[in-house]
């Protein structure tokens, strides 16, 4: 591994002072769903830069509790008095896009002329004055965004940072840090990102997702170019060689005079990130990068070559905003992984139980390849909750082919999430379609804990999988074994 920097890799950006001013706009914010996993992180930068915060959401949560311990005003439930929680009209009311237009809140605050902002917008105001680096991408970008902030704050940088998870160093998923630096996950689900103005943007991949909003597969594609376009002068695009519409991106880009710095098996350029190999070990695994003419070793503790990549990507990421090279390795290193990332839930016995969030047929077939390796020659089980009815719909045969990975599959019914039931559309839709595993399709949520113990022998590694209440099972099953166990 090279141990100086060499002239091709040389840091670009400089990291600056933060401002670190409120919005005035934001001085007295309201938040609808403040729970949420985006919500919540606004949220906290907002507390910790002073603001007056209150919110509401339709049941307590983990971040719900956080933050009302740490001075936002909430309420349980949505109503229009709660606009006044704060002792006063709001500045703004922030919304996702899961908030519909007859919200009691929401229609109240437009009634009453208060503005409203989207809180991709309310994460753009907070942004200003700090060297912006946004992480986009159909998979990947949550890790992504979380290798990099661990990276920089091992770097001593003290980046602001908001994630759609929680890291597992902090438990948190947003902070306000005093270096000058702000670190955000960019979500395409419904255009959102395009509030956002980088200095670095990151692509992993670009992959048909989220078509109820975006309609067709060149909608969906059409937006990652509308993100680039974002791209402050003088910016960066950093883009994975290795996947064929996030490459067709970057030759755009770069016609239109962006730098873009590639990484993967398949870059080749002068200041890219070509992977030379990688080996998996028992916990994690080492790429081996060509990098500006030197040879360098990235080491991950999260197992999957997609983990690695995602590593690489946020190498060349935390390079252009400024941060040592030697630094940004040491942070890699000792990445402890986002909360339903192949989170470790337990052990019972010799049956060790995670929990993760893949939720598309990419992410299922990158993770359980990662997962058989984790295995160590032991049964790969695998409880699968398919999310969102559209999706299940439109890649049922994906699906199964990914989860034949595994040895044993348990297919629950689907998390409709904000979507209506469609007539037609079941787990059974990917169960029937699975070959090369044993499949139990299961469309009751209370039994699958009960089915998942019966089905286990020692040695296994179960896997709970999917961006619904599936997270929920991972405890169960490590008490029901337990219970058959003493």
């Amino acid at each position: 591994m090279a141990t100086e920097t060499s002239e091709a890799v040389e840091m670009i950006g400089t990291p600056v002072a933060a401002t670190a001013e409120l919005p005035e706009i934001l001085g007295r914010a309201h938040l609808i769903g403040i729970g949420g996993a985006g919500m919540s992180g606004i949220a906290r930068i907002l507390l910790a830069r002073g603001a007056e915060v209150s919110g509401s959401d339709a049941k307590e949560s983990r971040a719900f509790l956080t933050l009302r311990a740490q001075g936002a005003h909430l309420a349980v439930g949505q109503a229009a008095e709660n606009l006044e929680l704060s002792g006063g009209e709001p500045t703004a009311v922030v919304v996702s896009t899961a908030i519909r237009e007859d919200n009691a809140e929401l229609a109240a605050a437009r009634a009453r002329g208060i503005p409203v902002l989207h809180r991709a917008e309310a994460l753009a105001a907070l942004m200003e004055g700090h060297r912006v680096a946004c992480i986009a991408g159909t998979h990947g970008k949550t890790s992504t965004t979380s290798m990099l902030t661990v990276a920089l704050q091992h770097c001593r940088l003290d980046p602001s940072f908001a994630i759609g998870g929680d890291l597992n160093e902090s438990g948190a998923n947003a902070h306000h840090g005093e270096g000058g630096l702000f670190v955000a996950e960019a979500d395409e689900s419904d255009g959102s990102f395009l509030s956002y103005t980088p200095d670095v943007a990151v692509v992993t991949n670009v992959e048909p997702d989220h078509l109820d909003h975006h309609g067709t597969v060149e909608a969906y594609v059409s937006v990652f170019t509308e993100f680039v376009d974002r791209i402050a002068p003088g910016g960066a695009l950093v883009v994975c060689a290795d996947d064929a519409a996030a490459a067709e991106l970057a030759a755009r880009a770069e016609q239109a005079g962006v730098r873009v710095l590639r990484y993967g098996r398949s870059a080749t350029g002068e200041r890219d990130a070509r992977v030379v190999a990688y080996e998996p070990a028992d916990e994690g695994g080492t790429v081996r990068l060509a990098l500006g003419g030197d040879e360098l070793e990235v080491r991950v503790t999260v197992p999957g070559e997609h983990m690695a990549l995602n590593a690489v990507a946020a190498l060349l990421a935390g390079l252009e905003l400024g941060a040592p090279l030697e630094g940004l390795l040491a942070g890699l290193a000792v990445f402890g992984g986002v909360r339903r990332r192949f989170e470790f839930k337990g052990r019972a016995g010799d049956v060790r139980v995670y929990d993760d969030y893949a939720h598309h047929p990419t992410e299922v077939d990158a993770q359980l390849r990662a997962v058989r390796h984790a295995a160590a020659g032991g049964r790969v089980v695998v409880v699968f909750q398919p999310h969102l009815y559209s999706r299940t719909e439109a890649f049922a045969d994906e699906f199964a082919t990914a989860l034949g990975l595994a040895d044993e599959v348990i297919l629950l019914d689907v998390y409709g999430a904000r979507e209506e039931p469609k007539p037609g559309v079941s787990g059974e839709l990917i169960a029937e379609r699975i070959t090369g595993a044993r499949v139990h399709y299961e469309p009751a949520f209370d039994r699958a804990a009960t089915l998942a113990a019966d089905l286990v022998e020692p040695g296994d590694l179960l896997v709970t999988m999917g961006a619904g209440d599936v997270t929920q099972l991972g405890p169960e099953i490590l008490a029901e074994l337990d219970r058959r166990r003493a």
